[in-house]
This record gives structure tokens, C-alpha cells and sequence, in this order.
């Protein structure tokens, strides 16, 4: 059996569901080296150590009981190398500020995103995005009065695939993977067109899972005008090209 990262991670992301001590498995996921990459304040990270410092350890203290889920996740190759990727929600009780962000002491959501290149068995460069702007308008403190998060779409918790297969644990055809990578690559070359070149892409009934801060929509129509109508910055294509990459 081909070692592609699957056991590893889904040793880690079963340990992630229940609240506890999880310094050990976040600790063995990672390489003492990794590079990890979060948004912003967060940044750069070198290794498990700081990123437990610096980021897990400050939001277990602030969301009482924390875990997570994931609804997506699979493993692929890409240019020759392994890669894992998931998305979901950290889960806890917001007890304690964090980040600036003043405590609801309500059940909170952190959406997030990952990316991890696997090598000799262990993570050893990741991307994590965290929508940190959805839990500020969950919270009501979103800091601007006009824009993102008041006059945009959908915002708030996000269901998983509706067909309950996001979670692939079993290796998938490579050729179906490789077609819906060159769909997805091809759409986003078109995503910020004058002419909208995109279109031909989606149903006409798709969903757009957005950010906090943009929010989410049905239905192509409802998508085009959140995108390319509502904001300024996105109706020229060579603007639009650098915000959206």
C-alpha cells in the first residue's frame, strides 16, 4: 500500500473530534520542521511547538471544550508531490477573547481550510486558512459599518457535502481526479473575466460557499451580481485577477 498521508491524517482528525489533551497527536502530525502557513496574525510557523503556542493552545483556552470536524477531505498528488486537504469547523464555547475578539460565551464555529504536503510521514509544509471574519459577525463585531459582512450574502455555519461523501477515505480513479482538477483550473482562469467566461462551469443552481466577510449564495445569478456587481475592485478583469488569485 502506497503510504500517501491517509492513515496519518485520519489518525489525527479522529483524535481532533473529542476534546482533551491533544498536544501529543498535533505534535506527531506535524515535522519538527514543518513550515506552516496560516492567515494572518498568524503567519509563518515553524514546527508543532509553535504552532501550539502560537495558535492551537490560545483558541483551546478560548473556545471551552474545543474540537473539530471535518466534512471534506482527501488525498491527492499534485506535481509530483502528496498532498492532503480537509475542510471544516473548530467547535467549542467562545469562554475567552481571542484574537481581539471579545467572548460571546455562546457555541461558536471557526471555519478553516488545510493543505498538507506529506513527506516521510509527517507534515511537513501546510496552508491552514481560517475564516476568522465569520466568527467576528457571529459575534457582532464586525469593525466596518458598510461592505463585506453587512450587505453581502450568507453568513454563518455551512453544511458538509449534501451527499455525505466528503470524507474519502478510500483512494478514488486518478482520472476523475485529474478531469476535475483541470475543470476547477480552467473556471478559475475565467474567473475574473469581463465576459464572464465562467459560467459555462457551473449549474445554474450552484452553490457558492464564500468567506465570512463576502458571504454565501444560490444560484448562479445571485453569484454573479455578490461578485461582480456589488464591488468596485472586481468589475475590471485585471483587478479582479490580482484580488481573486
Amino acid at each position: 500500500m502506497i503510504n500517501d498521508g491517509r492513515a496519518l491524517y485520519l489518525d489525527y482528525s479522529e483524535r481532533l473530534k473529542q476534546p482533551g489533551d491533544l498536544e501529543p497527536i498535533i505534535a506527531s502530525f506535524f515535522h519538527e520542521d514543518a513550515l506552516i502557513n496560516i492567515v494572518h496574525p498568524f503567519n509563518q510557523i515553524n514546527g508543532p511547538k509553535v504552532y501550539l503556542e502560537h495558535f492551537f493552545l490560545p483558541l483551546q483556552n478560548s473556545l471551552r471544550g474545543l474540537y473539530r470536524r471535518d466534512d471534506i477531505f482527501m488525498v491527492g498528488e499534485f506535481e509530483g508531490q502528496k498532498w492532503i486537504s480537509s475542510a471544516g469547523y473548530y467547535v467549542g464555547q467562545f469562554k475567552n477573547d481571542w484574537l481581539g475578539i471579545k467572548a460571546s460565551g455562546n457555541l461558536s464555529y471557526l471555519r478553516y481550510g488545510e493543505f498538507h504536503r506529506i513527506g516521510n510521514d509527517r507534515a511537513v509544509e501546510s496552508y491552514i486558512f481560517l475564516d476568522i471574519p465569520e466568527l467576528m459577525i457571529a459575534c457582532n463585531q464586525w469593525p466596518l459599518d458598510i461592505g463585506p459582512g453587512h450587505s453581502r450574502g450568507y453568513t454563518g455555519l455551512i453544511q458538509g457535502p449534501a451527499s455525505h461523501d466528503g470524507v474519502l477515505k478510500e483512494n478514488c480513479d486518478p482520472k476523475e481526479g485529474k478531469l476535475s482538477y483541470q475543470i476547477v483550473t480552467d473556471m478559475l482562469a475565467n474567473l475574473a473575466t469581463k465576459n464572464e467566461a465562467w459560467r459555462p462551469y457551473w449549474h445554474k443552481n450552484m452553490m457558492w460557499y464564500g468567506p465570512g466577510a463576502f458571504g454565501s449564495f444560490i444560484g448562479v445569478e445571485e453569484f454573479a451580481h455578490s461578485r461582480f456587481h456589488s464591488s468596485p475592485n472586481l468589475k475590471d478583469g485585471q483587478e479582479g485577477q490580482r484580488i481573486m488569485v
